[in-house]
């Protein structure tokens, strides 16, 4: 039950952020909902992991946190770089 309520939450917070990741006013904006949105996803994913036991799982957080984590950097030197600014 409590997962469930969980994994709703999750999903209701990975909502929010893609909605800020679609009209966000600036990049930088939209670099933090893409991560908000990873975040909870990644959240959602450990909530099923946690209930099933399943392995599997880990691997999958490991490879959204890499690709999550490459993201955010090159596109805050996107930013840095003066590229960014609208």
């Amino acid at each position: 039950m409590i997962a469930s309520i969980a994994i709703v939450c999750f999903v209701v917070s990975g909502a929010c952020a893609t909605i800020r990741l679609l009209v966000g006013p600036g990049l930088a904006d939209r670099v933090a909902a893409l991560d908000v949105a990873l975040m909870s996803l990644m959240g959602a994913i450990v909530v099923r992991a946690a209930g099933t036991g399943d392995t599997a799982y880990i691997n999958l957080l490991v490879v959204i946190a890499i690709i999550g984590f490459t993201a955010t950097v090159a596109a805050s030197q996107f930013i840095e770089n003066g590229r960014g600014r609208e």
